[in-house]
């Protein structure tokens, strides 16, 4: 009886970790999705640029398409917001008063930089 009590906690103790870490992807992905929306920035995708909404819109769409692929916010960048599925070229990004980037290396900075924030805010 000992034995199904602890089994019974273990697998408790587990799936209350996966609830946080699926709470914690799913707010670092809702960050970046804010974030480019309320960037102001141009999104190059396929030689065509986008305003900030467009590019949300389509991040979302490919979201969906590929959320069951996706368990970090690092593979939602990978699958919904750096490259075309279509072409394999990878998607850009110019802000106002910077050069063009890449969107995947200028979302994974603003995600470290996230990650960092709250870290800081929960250990205060």
């Amino acid at each position: 009886m000992k034995i199904i009590s602890l089994l019974f906690a273990l697998l408790v103790s587990f799936n209350s970790i996966n609830s946080v870490s699926a709470d914690s992807v799913s707010s670092e992905i809702d960050h970046l999705i804010a974030y480019v929306s309320a960037s102001g920035c141009s999104f190059i995708r396929n030689d065509s640029s986008h305003p900030a909404s467009e590019a949300v819109e389509h991040m979302t769409k490919k979201y969906r398409y590929f959320s069951k692929r996706i368990n970090s916010a690092e593979e939602f960048i990978e699958f919904s917001a750096s490259k075309s599925t279509l072409s394999g070229e990878p998607y850009w990004i110019k802000c106002p008063g910077t050069k063009e980037q890449q969107s995947r290396e200028w979302l994974l900075e603003e995600l470290q930089r996230y990650r960092q924030e709250v870290k800081t805010a929960t250990h205060h």
